[in-house]
């Protein structure tokens, strides 16, 4: 049995977004009440810590190797890490599994999670993805109403392949859904959404487009198929994201996505999730024993 272990909180009145009073002893407690349903989205994958031990700002910076000193009782996996900009061969990876493991990367200022649609293996190694992810990237005057409407084709689409989707709001104006998947390469589920987006570019080409040029995605929402890459991750379900004002990466209701009708509908303060939690519930239960098959076309 692993011993449980309890990192200790330092500098608690360190404000980590100074524009809304909220201190690190604030983020530790939201890490520590979100905890139970926010770990079955980290648990098994290698994440990415977007640190802010200074507070939401230009100082912040991306972390994928467990920082020196990291805990013996946190679990690490060693993965390949070709083509790195730094030249590393591998990156040890911090795969937060427990809540003790979740405060401890809060008391160091992780203010963003981000995990890949993977897991990795007991021994390393990576395994086939169990999720597929519709990112939602809105541009010029598109925002959060755009992206909603494209949500909702695309779980029309998705019905009619007999797939379910689960929606989540990034923390800013996209919307990311998540589609648990079996047996699936990264080339298939790669290729599945891509394939969908392009279904949908011709079925509304004043709304949707699935080209990366920017020029040709002004008013509209791109869907950024190429998050299905191995080597991409998105922000966690319920994390906090790194800038001036505090917001999370929320799960949401399909009645939430339908009757979205402003930018500060779907935008939520950590308070808010607690409160929604007690209320409603996780919009994400059910998403990880779902078990759903692509299909072959």
């Amino acid at each position: 049995m692993t011993e449980i272990w309890t990192p200790r909180l330092t500098h608690p009145d360190k404000l980590l977004y100074p524009a809304a009073s909220l201190t690190k002893q604030d983020v530790v407690e939201y890490f520590e009440r979100v905890g139970p349903v926010m770990l079955p989205h980290l648990a098994g994958r290698p994440a990415t810590f977007r640190r802010c031990p200074d507070g939401v700002g230009p100082s912040c910076f991306i972390v994928k190797n467990a920082p020196r000193g990291t805990p013996e009782q946190v679990h690490t996996v060693v993965l390949p890490s070709p083509g790195s900009t730094k030249g590393r061969e591998a990156v040890e990876y911090v795969v937060v599994d427990d809540l003790p493991t979740l405060l401890w990367a809060a008391n160091l200022g992780c203010l963003g999670f981000h995990v890949p649609q993977w897991k990795a293996g007991p021994r390393g190694g990576r395994k086939r993805p169990d999720l597929l992810v519709f990112d939602l990237d809105p541009r010029t005057s598109a925002g959060l109403v755009e992206c909603a409407r494209v949500a909702c084709l695309i779980r029309d689409e998705l019905a009619d392949d007999g797939l379910c989707a689960w929606p989540k709001v990034s923390g800013g104006k996209g919307i990311h859904l998540y589609v648990p998947v079996q047996s699936a390469s990264a080339a298939r589920t790669e290729g599945y959404v891509r394939r969908l987006a392009a279904r949908l570019v011709d079925a509304a080409p004043d709304l949707v487009v699935d080209t990366m040029a920017k020029s040709e995605r002004t008013g509209k929402v791109f869907i950024d198929w190429n998050q299905n890459n191995p080597g991409k991750t998105t922000i966690a379900a319920y994390s906090l994201r790194a800038r001036s004002r505090p917001t999370v990466a929320a799960p949401v209701t399909w009645d939430e996505i339908e009757h979205c009708q402003g930018p500060d509908d779907l935008v939520f303060a950590p308070a808010d999730v607690l409160t929604r939690l007690d209320k409603i519930g996780d919009p994400f239960a059910g998403l990880g024993a779902a078990v759903q098959g692509l299909p072959r076309r």
